[in-house]
């Protein structure tokens, strides 16, 4: 999901139906909207794969799709995926102009209700918020499970509020990675954590603005069974 926007509170449970439509239409809203698609990886993603050997990522909430671009140019094969359908066409076209669609697959879904299919040598969650009710702790939980042998799981979350956020609750709370790691409560026997920090960067705004925010990074990687037997 868009990195220039602040987590809320998930909103009441209420009619399942209602939640799940409203959800899809606030994205669709969102990113119908969006003027621009030059959208540029997430730095914490660009750091944490740049050493990798490129195989299977899938990128929950690609948003514009800079993410997922990027690691396509990387020489990976990406699963985009994200609720709202203008996301997944435009990143779809996006790829194809840049000569990259045959490295990147879209798919529209609702985390909450469904999953993409398949195993994955790396997984993306990058600012994984949303002002509706998710079941963000089973969507990650499966993420986990969606890993190969040796995949990482990378969650970067928002841990403080930039002065352009679209929240500016000064009671929010923005769980740590630790809290994180006890969330997706993961069998340390099948899941080691490799890196739970809240570094700082510069982040620029959408009208240019720029300060100094706060990450939470949680990166989970699935043990590799021949080096555990």
């Amino acid at each position: 999901m868009d990195s220039t926007q602040g987590q809320r509170p998930t909103g009441h449970a209420g009619d399942q139906g209602t939640a799940d439509a409203d959800a899809e239409q606030f994205w669709e809203r969102h990113y119908g909207t969006r003027r621009s698609w030059d959208a540029h990886v997430n730095p914490l993603l660009a750091e944490t794969a740049a050493p990798l050997r490129p195989g299977a990522a899938l990128d929950l909430g690609c948003g514009p799709g800079g993410d997922a671009i990027w690691l396509a140019q990387q020489g990976w094969h990406v699963t985009a995926v994200d609720i709202s359908t203008t996301a997944v066409e435009r990143v779809r076209e996006r790829a194809r102009d840049l000569g990259l669609g045959d490295r990147v697959a879209t798919e529209q879904h609702d985390l909450a209700g469904s999953f993409p299919a398949g195993q994955f040598d790396l997984v993306s969650a990058q600012y994984f918020h949303t002002p509706f009710s998710l079941p963000r702790g089973r969507v990650l939980r499966t993420a986990a499970g969606a890993l190969r042998p040796g995949g990482l799981l990378l969650i970067v979350d928002h841990g403080s509020t930039a002065p352009w956020s679209w929240n500016q609750d000064p009671d929010i709370h923005y769980p740590t990675p630790t809290e994180i790691a006890a969330e997706l409560d993961l069998d340390p026997a099948q899941w080691s954590v490799l890196r739970a920090d809240m570094p700082g960067r510069q982040a620029t705004g959408p009208a240019g603005e720029s300060a100094t925010v706060i990450d939470n990074v949680l990166l989970v990687q699935r043990r590799d069974r021949r080096m555990t037997a």
